[in-house]
């Protein structure tokens, strides 16, 4: 099965997300707004045991943070994504660097780069159009985060909870 490992961002924020993502990301029906925490990976009903028995570790080893933004970014010209650009903090490097240690370590194509996307897979016009218009956009946002979420892939391509870990053991 295909796994994922991800924050939820409030409804508030997933709403302000979503008022883009309908016309910009092709991903708009499978997944709601997120912040990537483990990209992709595979694992079998055996492994999955030994999965969320390390998530448990990395969520008690971990904190609670602030989720801040304060800008709309782009990754261009590696690629056409338009993202909120997260503030990076010291704990949600550790919650990165704990979710790819071990067992769930995993080589990524990037650096972790901590985003909420908004737009992808679009033409040069449509990222310069779109990227133009939203950086005259005040953004700015701030929430505590307290949990993130293993998911799951069903086989019509959408993305759904498998368990949700709690930061800080609670």
């Amino acid at each position: 099965m295909k796994f994922g490992v991800v924050i939820f961002p409030s409804k508030k924020l997933q709403d302000v997300a979503n008022s883009y993502r309908k016309r910009y990301d092709p991903h708009y029906a499978l997944i709601s707004p997120h912040l990537t925490i483990k990209e992709v990976f595979e694992a079998s009903e055996e492994e999955l045991k030994d999965v969320t028995s390390a998530l448990a570790l990395a969520a008690k080893e971990t904190n609670p943070f602030d989720l801040t933004i304060r800008k709309v970014s782009s990754f261009s010209p590696v690629n056409n994504v338009v993202y909120l650009k997260v503030e990076p903090t010291d704990e949600l490097q550790h919650l990165y660097d704990r979710v790819h240690s071990g067992m769930l370590d995993q080589e990524v194509p990037y650096s972790f780069v901590p985003h909420i996307t908004i737009g992808q897979k679009l033409s040069d016009d449509e990222h310069l159009d779109m990227y133009s218009q939203l950086q005259l956009v005040d953004v700015s946002h701030e929430e505590k985060v307290d949990r993130f979420h293993l998911l799951y892939q069903l086989e019509n391509g959408t993305w759904t909870v498998y368990e949700t870990f709690h930061l800080g053991g609670k």
